[in-house]
This record gives C-alpha cells, sequence and structure tokens, in this order.
C-alpha cells in the first residue's frame, strides 16, 4: 500500500474561533498569544487520537476491580517546538501531553534566500525508535523550516510515522515537499490557504506568527 501525507482540518468549533481571533490584524498580542494558545491545545488533542500507545491494567476501585485503559508510561513522547513561534503552540501542546520531553528547535528563515538556518539544536544524537513526536510550527508555508526540522529528526532515529506536525495554517507548497518526502506523516491545521507570496508569506495567512506572539 502507498503511503501518503494525511493533512486533517478539524471542524471542531472552538478551533475555528480561534483561528478567526488570531486572522484579524487588529487582535492585540496578548491576545493572538492566547489564540495560539488555544490552537495549540484543540489540535495538539485532535492529533493524539489513536496516536498515544496505551495498556490495558486491572486496577482496584471504591468497591471492587476495573479494567482501565492507561497511556502507557513507557513509550518515549516528545514535543518539538519550532522556535521562536512553534513555542506559542507548545503551552498547549503540554496541557494534553504534560509527560512528554520537549526539545527545541531553533531556525530562522534568510530573508533574502528564503532557506531556513539553525541556530539552536537541543535534540538527542539519538531518539528510541519508538519515540512518538509532535512538532509544533504555527506557519506551513514554503516548507523549508519544517523540512529541515525532519531531516534533523530522521537523522537522530525518528519514524516519520510515528510523528504528528501541528500547525495553524498550511500551504500547498510544504504540505507537497512533506508528502514527496515523508508520506507517512500527519498534519493536523487549524486551516488550509493556497497562496504563499513571493516574500515566503502565507496569503490571507496570519502575518508574522512569530512577531505577533511576542510583539515585536
Amino acid at each position: 500500500m502507498t503511503l501518503q501525507l494525511r493533512v486533517y482540518v478539524p471542524p471542531h468549533p472552538l478551533i475555528k474561533h480561534w483561528l478567526g481571533i488570531a486572522r484579524n490584524a487588529a487582535t492585540p498580542s496578548a491576545l493572538f498569544r492566547s489564540a495560539i494558545t488555544e490552537l495549540g491545545r484543540w489540535l495538539s488533542y485532535e492529533a493524539i487520537r489513536e496516536w498515544l500507545p496505551t495498556q490495558d491494567v486491572m486496577v482496584q476501585g471504591p468497591l471492587e476491580t476495573a479494567n482501565v485503559t492507561l497511556v502507557d508510561p513507557e513509550v518515549p513522547m516528545a514535543v518539538v517546538p519550532i522556535l521562536r513561534a512553534g513555542l506559542g503552540l507548545l503551552e498547549g501542546a503540554q496541557t494534553v501531553l504534560p509527560s512528554a520531553s520537549i526539545y527545541h528547535l531553533g531556525l530562522v528563515r534568510n530573508e533574502e534566500t528564503l532557506q531556513p538556518e539553525c541556530y539552536l539544536n537541543k535534540l538527542p544524537e539519538k531518539f528510541h525508535p519508538e519515540t512518538r513526536v509532535l512538532i509544533t510550527d504555527p506557519m506551513l508555508a514554503t516548507g523549508g523550516s519544517i523540512m529541515a526540522a525532519m531531516v534533523e529528526l530522521v537523522n537522530r532515529g525518528i519514524n516519520p510515522e510515528l510523528t504528528r506536525i501541528v500547525s495553524v495554517v498550511a500551504a500547498p507548497p510544504a504540505l507537497q515537499k512533506l508528502n514527496a518526502t515523508y508520506p507517512g506523516l500527519i498534519v493536523y491545521t487549524a486551516t488550509i490557504d493556497e497562496i504563499v507570496n513571493e516574500k515566503g508569506f502565507i496569503v490571507p495567512g496570519l502575518g508574522d506568527a512569530g512577531d505577533r506572539i511576542f510583539g515585536t
């Protein structure tokens, strides 16, 4: 069976609401930051359906024993925010994955070449092969940053089929690049915008998500 990139746009009303707040150019930085946090929470909630490893165990209840299902603590989980804008989604993601390890990866886009340049890499030398990885990156535009992040993760033993990407806005160029190289990936995004302009910004998009999150 040939794998193909799967992209989900959950129809959750709270995702739609917070996307609408984030779209508005008049939204102040503090509220924009809250919107991105909430999008991180609800998109991560959707992304971990049928993804988290579980185990069935017996527990002693108040009246008698019961069979329950728990998240398997033996399977490692990691969240990788793509700095700096990915930090905005991280807080929400941590509310649904509180036990996950956090590994920061700092990438900045060269505004002349539109190519990513790495300035911080806190990834371990090698991940356990069963590690579930959630990548947070609000904007999947040209695909440069997310592709660079995937190269770093795969080189360290990550299985793309155990990886989920959470974004706020995705565009065809990034999705096409991911599909060509990592068809086993799954992307969760609040929306897909069709246009990436000559400066590498998604239109209508959110503008510069990092600047709006941090008020810079």
